[in-house]
């Protein structure tokens, strides 16, 4: 834990200071910056000042022998009148970015009357859990079903918490789905094994091999924004 602390504390002050006395000394308007261990975002009201600050910033990491990464540092058009201004130039959609397991869009209100921030879950982070699941499943299949169900459910509730923001809850459904007992279950038994059928049943899945029975409570069925 000693390393991701000291990188924290060191980059305060090669970049998170050393921001601060840019925007007071050059910015011409507006500036927000974000900042999560060494990934950052930030942003500009007027383009002048973010490639005067992207320069600047690839001086100043220079002089502690560091560099931004090539292919994850990029300038683009975004914001609440991106799409428009671009349509007005023949352009196609603002281009949307990743951070910190999101990838970001520009989006509009429900009733279409203004811009909204759109965040949905990065497709790759969707892929690895679904993964790590079948995986973890795999290895801990002699398990008791209960046990396994428990764990399932810690799983997906995290899952949720993190990522039940308001325009992401169809990436929430789509990996629910995925994940159903159908598929999740059906790697946890063993030829000739017959298991007990509890009488809280959420689904019953059997074929020649099995019987197994998953708990509803362990498996919550429904996607909803928890937090903003």
């Amino acid at each position: 834990m000693a390393s991701p602390l000291l990188a924290n504390v060191y980059l305060h002050y090669v970049y998170d200071l050393w921001f601060q006395q840019w925007r007071k000394r050059h910015a011409t308007g507006d500036m927000i910056v974000v900042r999560y261990a060494d990934d950052t975002i930030v942003g500009f009201q007027h383009r002048r000042d973010a490639e005067r600050f992207l320069s600047d910033l690839k001086d100043r990491l220079a002089q502690f022998a560091l560099s931004l990464h090539p292919e994850k540092t990029r300038l683009i058009e975004f914001g609440a009148f991106a799409a428009e201004r671009r349509k007005k130039r023949g352009e196609g959609k603002p281009a949307t970015f990743d951070f910190l397991g999101f990838t970001h869009y520009c989006g509009t209100r429900k009733d279409g009357a203004g811009f909204q921030l759109g965040r949905r879950t990065q497709r790759k982070r969707m892929r690895a859990k679904l993964k790590e699941i079948t995986e973890t499943l795999r290895r801990v299949r002699h398990r008791p079903i209960d046990e396994q169900g428990q764990w399932l459910g810690t799983v997906i509730g995290g899952y949720f918490a993190y990522f039940a923001v308001p325009t992401n809850t169809h990436m929430l459904s789509a990996f629910r789905a995925h994940i159903p007992p159908q598929r999740v279950f059906g790697l946890l038994g063993h030829a000739g094994e017959l298991r007990p059928v509890v009488a809280d049943i959420g689904h019953l899945v059997r074929d020649d091999q099995m019987v197994l029975g998953v708990r509803r409570r362990d498996c919550p069925a429904m996607a909803r924004a928890s937090h903003p």
